[in-house]
């Protein structure tokens, strides 16, 4: 893939999780360079990882502030009387990934404090381009009690999103910090990535085969995902698109994960869910119309390419 014309340097939180090892690699891939902040290691000969708990503030401005490479102390000092160049961009998807990993009132608090932190250290630095992991759970059903129903189908940015578990609720949180810093640092763009289901190489020959025979398993997550190749791009597109402000973007691939058209899933396994507008043959039900038009994505990694069905 073509190097970008316009490079970043780029702080990545939580690079070493399912989704990070892969964007990182893609945003290298681009000409940007990175650093991972992580509390474990990324196993990349490109990548230096600073260890840091983003829920202390402190340690989130100097993250911010840092090297990016031991070989970093060879540049001349600059103002300030240092070497270190401000970073283009920051991309926070460092957190607790799901529910159940820490008791819900840890997953709220550590969610959403780091992500007000680094939001707050990336606007006071004068950052002007902060991408944060929001996710699909926003949606209300993945972690719901029970079956749940969807308002409308497709989900778009505009939902009422309502959810009732404690890891939705900390990223609906996270996407109201970063409208209100957008607000109060007027210049600076906060994108906030409602992420569907990562999906690595690897799972399309472990995972994927029975997303595509059992779709009645599938409502939690809306028929839909996103190869984790391809969030990087989406990452990617997010680094060069300047000017926007606040903004939501669902993060998925174009297409839904069943070899049944999206109108035939829709009425077997949501019957009482109304489709507010006509959509694509197997176009995903988490739709990611909104990236494809105003940043330009394109599907590079649709499952079938992978999947035998």
């Amino acid at each position: 893939m073509a190097a970008s014309n316009n490079p970043k340097r780029i702080v990545f939180t939580g690079g070493s999780g399912k989704a990070g090892r892969h964007c990182i690699p893609y945003l290298l891939s681009k000409g940007h360079s990175v650093l991972n902040v992580d509390l474990l290691p990324l196993p990349h000969p490109e990548i230096h990882t600073l260890k840091a708990d983003l829920t202390d503030s402190g340690q989130v401005y100097n993250a911010l502030s840092s090297h990016f490479h031991l070989s970093h102390y060879e540049n001349p000092r600059g103002p300030g009387g240092i070497g270190v160049e401000k970073p283009d961009a920051i991309i926070h998807f460092a957190a607790y990934a799901r529910n159940l990993l820490v008791p819900d009132s840890e997953c709220f608090r550590g969610n959403v404090l780091s992500t007000y932190n680094v939001i707050e250290a990336a606007c006071k630095l004068g950052i002007k381009k902060v991408i944060i992991a929001s996710s699909e759970t926003t949606y209300g059903v993945c972690f719901a009690q029970g079956d749940a129903d969807y308002h409308c189908f497709p989900l778009e940015e505009d939902y009422d999103n309502d959810p009732e578990d404690t890891y939705a609720m900390s990223k609906l949180c996270g996407e109201r910090c970063a409208r209100s810093f957008a607000r109060r640092f007027p210049g600076t763009d906060i994108y906030a990535l409602r992420i569907g289901n990562v999906i690595e190489p690897d799972e399309y020959e472990t995972l994927f085969p029975d997303f595509v025979k059992k779709p009645e398993t599938r409502k939690r997550n809306a028929w839909s995902y996103v190869d984790a190749r391809d969030l990087g791009q989406i990452c990617d597109l997010c680094v060069q698109k300047d000017g926007l402000g606040f903004q939501v973007f669902n993060a998925t691939n174009d297409t839904i994960t069943t070899n049944e058209t999206t109108a035939e899933v829709l009425k077997k396994y949501a019957p009482n869910t109304p489709v507010t507008r006509e959509m694509g043959e197997f176009e995903a039900p988490l739709s990611n119309k909104k990236i494809r038009e105003v940043l330009g994505f394109k599907d590079e990694h649709d499952w079938r390419k992978y999947v035998k069905t």
